[in-house]
């Protein structure tokens, strides 16, 4: 059964356009290793063929081959190990530029001579900073480098030896992407976006250390109608959390503002400031959105990752109980007007949190979530989850502590949950509808209260990439449509 059984014994192959399957050149792979996945890319030159090997979401082993002849490639072992990240930037002179959390939990750039490729011999370009660098691209014979400075992006400049050269001048607190163009160029492109500043993209010309917008979203909308701030809040264990809060300008403080909370904290990944017209729309009935950076994600380098990881998890829902407490707290909202909403990993963030803490929540939308801790590993790529979860056969101890969390094992008999639109697909093979089916068939018996308890599957799709735009106006018409009927929102309509 396609959403029963596991991935393994991945194989890279080489297609060429035109060609049938069968003449498909094995390229690499590994036949005794089941549970490892393998990643092909190319420098921008195409002189080289990089393999990324892996068994988990994080940590990789990295190999490399010169393109002579792709019937007898050669690849030579760079760097062994799942414990730490290894990718390539780009090649220079036969040296392979990679960013690492090797020795930097917040990485850096180092510099590794192909032909001598031993770990002792591998220099440092560009040093970790305070802040995690994210990414980094050469363009015009520069190296562009991303970083993340508080869930914010920064970029900066370097020469190809590693000497800083320049920062680059974003237009406000948001999310960078890029850099497109190529090494010999003087041209490069960049994306931006924040909460209330709709996708751009930006021409930089190189020699002159300038940028220009190129193209916009164009959205009817005026950005000085709205409010954005960064807060910190005290978490259980007194850890600092940045958290962002976006509402209409003018909002009246009295604790009774409808709210939805959003979280993800898991697998390094982090949450940055981004433009959502259907968010928009909520923003103008009177709602406010919060986003809160939790631990386990990557805003904060591998040891903010770790620190919501493993027999550490309780610590990412602690820290998203206590943004409820803080929104709560500064009179934004009170418990019958706060929703919750997570994703994949953040859908086991909501189904914890709204098990462990019923009554904090009005509404909760749990979205392709992980609910079943005790037995994930046993569908298609689940097994790969393990680095951030552990599994129940790992340990008695993990056993218990998965246990503890896992959202279908803590729905108790009589207990009022909030109103729960729970949404998967039928389709969706990374985590499999099972999970949701469960909880809601044990939500549904258990459930003690009045409040709906919904399950809305989408036919003929996955877990949410390339989902047709129709398909994502419906979902996403229903999830607000049903947060706003149950926080008591009425329409607003503009005079």
């Amino acid at each position: 059964d396609v959403l029963s059984g596991q991935n393994q014994f991945h194989k890279i192959y080489y297609h060429k356009l035109g060609n049938t399957q069968k003449e498909d050149m094995l390229i690499f792979h590994n036949d005794k290793e089941p549970l490892r996945n393998y990643y092909a890319y190319l420098n921008e030159d195409k002189t080289f063929l990089f393999v990324n090997e892996t068994e988990s979401t994080s940590g990789n082993s990295l190999y490399a081959a010169k393109i002579d002849n792709l019937k007898d490639l050669k690849f030579e072992l760079i760097a062994e190990g799942f414990d730490y990240e290894f990718g390539v930037v780009d090649v220079i002179d036969n040296n392979l530029l990679l960013k690492t959390n090797y020795k930097a939990p917040k990485s850096k750039i180092v510099s590794v001579d192909f032909n001598n490729p031993a770990m002792e011999n591998w220099k440092d370009l560009i040093k970790e900073k305070e802040d995690v660098l994210q990414s980094a691209d050469i363009v015009g014979g520069k190296i562009f480098t991303k970083y993340l400075k508080d869930a914010s992006s920064k970029a900066y400049f370097y020469s190809l030896e590693g000497e800083f050269l320049s920062e680059l001048e974003l237009p406000a607190i948001g999310t960078l992407s890029g850099f497109n163009g190529n090494k010999d160029e003087d041209v490069a492109f960049y994306g931006f976006t924040s909460f209330t500043y709709p996708s751009s993209v930006y021409e930089y010309n190189i020699s002159e250390n300038k940028s220009k917008l190129y193209k916009k979203s164009e959205v009817d909308f005026n950005p000085d109608d709205y409010v954005t701030k960064q807060v910190f809040y005290k978490s259980k264990d007194g850890t600092q959390i940045p958290m962002f809060i976006i509402h209409k300008a003018g909002l009246e403080m009295n604790g009774k503002n409808p709210t939805l909370l959003y979280g993800y904290g898991g697998f390094n990944v982090s949450l940055t400031p981004g433009f959502s017209i259907s968010r928009l729309s909520f923003l103008e009935q009177g709602g406010v959105y919060a986003m809160a950076n939790l631990r386990g994600g990557g805003e904060y380098g591998a040891d903010w990752h770790e620190a919501g990881t493993l027999l550490k998890k309780q610590n990412v829902f602690d820290d998203f109980i206590y943004a409820a407490k803080y929104l709560i707290e500064s009179k934004y909202t009170y418990e019958d007007k706060l929703a919750i909403a997570g994703g994949s990993n953040g859908g086991l963030l909501v189904g914890a949190c709204m098990t462990q803490h019923p009554d904090m929540f009005k509404v909760a939308i749990p979205m392709v979530g992980v609910m079943d801790m005790l037995r994930y590993h046993k569908f298609t790529i689940g097994w790969a989850w393990a680095s951030d979860y552990g599994r129940s056969d790992d340990s008695e101890e993990m056993f218990k502590y998965l246990y503890s969390y896992s959202p279908l094992h803590n729905i108790k008999k009589g207990v009022e949950y909030p109103a729960t639109l729970a949404i998967t697909a039928d389709h969706d093979d990374r985590v499999v509808p099972a999970h949701t089916f469960k909880f809601m068939a044990t939500l549904q018996e258990k459930d003690g209260g009045k409040n709906p308890i919904l399950i809305r599957v989408e036919t003929k799709a996955g877990h949410g990439a390339g989902k047709p735009t129709a398909k994502q106006i419906e979902e996403t018409a229903d999830m607000y449509s049903f947060i706003m009927y149950n926080l008591g929102m009425k329409p607003v309509f503009e005079k």
